[in-house]
């Protein structure tokens, strides 16, 4: 099933805990409401992706991301390099709220997050007012979707498509991290 990112029927999709695959700035991605353990779960055993290495979440707006991660221990330097690389395909490792659920970080005590300038994604995230998670659609060790005829492939109707192109970067969004600001994925 291929739905737009405005239908009434996506956000019952991912009220139910269906797993959503969306496009971002360079593939698809595969996601759910990061609240629900049982569709995360789910998201990982399709995946093949053990639960230690956590998931992503992106949103439209940092708001989006205050429930799961803590800002605050940022310094100053750090939080500025983070604001002005969003939104964009910037992904942070933040230091988690304390309520953030292990199966969303894999047991670490930081957590990866986003805001994307992804229409999609923004409108997906605006739709749901909440942010998503977000981990390439492929099985582990294998190429990630870059079409929705490669998600039918590759997922069936294990999934529900969301309408829309990926964007133009080459590769999945960087990765830094937000103590330190080092680079731990380059883009």
């Amino acid at each position: 099933m291929i739905l737009d990112a405005n239908s009434a029927q996506l956000v019952d999709a991912f009220i139910r805990g269906q797993v959503l695959a969306y496009p971002t700035e360079a593939v698809f991605g595969l996601g759910c409401d990061p609240l629900n353990e049982k569709a995360v779960m789910q998201i990982l055993n399709l995946k093949n992706r053990p639960l230690e290495k956590g998931v992503i979440l992106i949103a439209s707006n940092m708001s989006q991301l205050l429930p799961f991660a803590d800002f605050s221990q940022l310094d100053d330097k750090v939080r500025g390099m983070v604001d002005k690389s969003w939104p964009g395909p910037n992904t942070w490792l933040i230091p988690k709220s304390p309520s953030t659920p292990d199966f969303l970080t894999g047991g670490s005590e930081l957590i990866a997050v986003r805001v994307s300038a992804h229409p999609v994604i923004k409108t997906l995230c605006e739709n749901f007012n909440s942010a998503l998670v977000s981990t390439s659609a492929n099985l582990s060790g294998e190429e990630p979707a870059r079409t929705q005829s490669q998600i039918i492939d590759k997922f069936g109707d294990q999934v529900v498509c969301v309408e829309g192109e990926v964007g133009q970067q080459a590769n999945p969004s960087q990765i830094r991290h937000g103590i330190t600001g080092e680079i731990i994925r380059a883009s």
